[in-house]
C-alpha cells in the first residue's frame, strides 16, 4: 500500500489512476478490430513495466497472476512484449512541452557484466567508465523541463561522448534555453545549437532538476541495469520509462495540490 496525505492507496488505485491519467492525456485513438487491448491499456502496461523495473518475465507473471482482471485478459507473454516494442510511438503523447528554461544530461545503463564483453555477437552495449567503474551498456539522455518532466529522450552506446544528443534540442530551437554542463561541448563551434548555455560545475541550480530525475528512476525503477538483449526493445523500455516519469508527477501534483510547482516524487507509486 502507499500513503498519500493519510490515505492508503492499493496497488489496483495506481494502476488505475495511471490509466485515467493516460486515457485523459492521449488523443482518441482507434483500437484494431483483432486487438484485445486499447492504446491507452497498452500504454499503462508499458507504464506499469518500467515503474516495476523487473526483467519482463517476472512482470508479466505478476500482472498476469493479480491484476489481469483489470484488463480483461492480457494476451500470451510474448506477443505482449511485441505489442509494445511496436506501439512504443505511443509514448510521443505523454512527451512535455518545454519551458523557458530546460535542462539536458546523460545517464549511463549497464546491460551486461564487462567480463561477459564480446562473448555474443550480437552484443549491443558498448564499454565505458561510470563513476571510475567499468561497465558495458548504453547512455539514455534526456532533456527536461522546469517542472522536470521528460521532452525528449534518446540513447546510444555507453562510449558515445555527450556531444552527440545535442540534435535532440534542435527542435526546439527558439522555444526554449538549453542548460547543459561541458560535456556537451563540441569542438565544431558550428554543430552546437544557439540555445543551448554550457554551465560551470556549481552554478545553475536549475540543473539539479534531472539529477533528481535520473536518482527516481534508480532507486524506484532499478534502472541503472538492463535485461534486454535487442536493441528495438532496449528502445521500447526507455520510452515507457520517459512516460512513466511524465505521468507519476502529473499524478502526484493532482493527489498533492498543495505541493511546490516544482517538487518532484514518484516513491509513493513504487510498485
Amino acid at each position: 500500500m502507499n500513503q498519500t496525505e493519510g490515505v492508503y492507496m492499493t496497488t489496483e488505485d495506481i494502476i488505475i489512476s495511471i490509466f485515467i491519467e493516460i486515457d485523459d492525456s492521449i488523443p482518441e485513438i482507434k483500437k484494431h478490430p483483432q486487438a484485445k487491448l486499447y492504446p491507452s491499456e497498452l500504454l499503462t502496461i508499458g507504464v506499469l513495466m518500467a515503474l516495476k523495473g523487473t526483467s519482463f518475465r517476472a512482470f508479466y507473471r505478476w500482472l498476469k497472476r493479480d491484476y489481469d482482471q483489470l484488463f480483461a485478459g492480457l494476451p500470451e507473454r510474448s506477443r505482449l512484449q511485441r505489442l509494445l516494442k511496436n506501439q512504443q510511438d505511443l509514448v510521443n503523447h505523454l512527451l512535455s512541452k518545454p519551458s523557458f528554461f530546460s535542462v539536458i544530461d546523460s545517464y549511463p545503463i549497464e546491460l551486461i557484466f564487462p567480463i561477459r564483453e564480446g562473448r555474443s555477437q550480437k552484443q549491443i552495449g558498448k564499454k565505458s567508465k561510470d563513476k571510475g567503474r567499468w561497465s558495458v551498456g548504453i547512455k539514455l539522455c534526456w532533456l527536461i523541463n522546469e517542472e522536470g518532466k521528460v521532452v525528449a529522450w534518446d540513447f546510444d552506446t555507453m562510449n558515445s561522448p555527450d556531444k552527440l544528443f545535442n540534435t535532440i534540442t534542435e527542435a526546439f530551437e527558439g522555444e526554449t534555453i538549453v542548460l547543459a554542463d561541458y560535456g556537451f561541448r563540441d569542438k565544431d563551434i558550428e554543430a552546437i545549437p544557439k540555445h543551448i548555455k554550457f554551465c560551470p560545475q556549481g552554478s545553475w541550480n536549475e540543473r539539479m532538476h534531472i539529477e533528481t530525475a535520473f536518482s527516481m528512476i534508480t532507486n524506484i525503477c532499478n534502472f541503472k541495469k538492463l535485461k534486454h538483449r535487442v536493441w528495438e526493445y532496449v528502445q521500447a523500455r526507455l520510452a515507457y520509462v520517459a512516460a512513466m516519469f511524465n505521468v507519476l508527477l502529473s499524478l502526484f501534483h493532482k493527489i498533492h495540490p498543495n505541493a511546490r510547482p516544482f517538487q518532484m516524487s514518484i516513491a509513493e507509486f513504487s510498485l
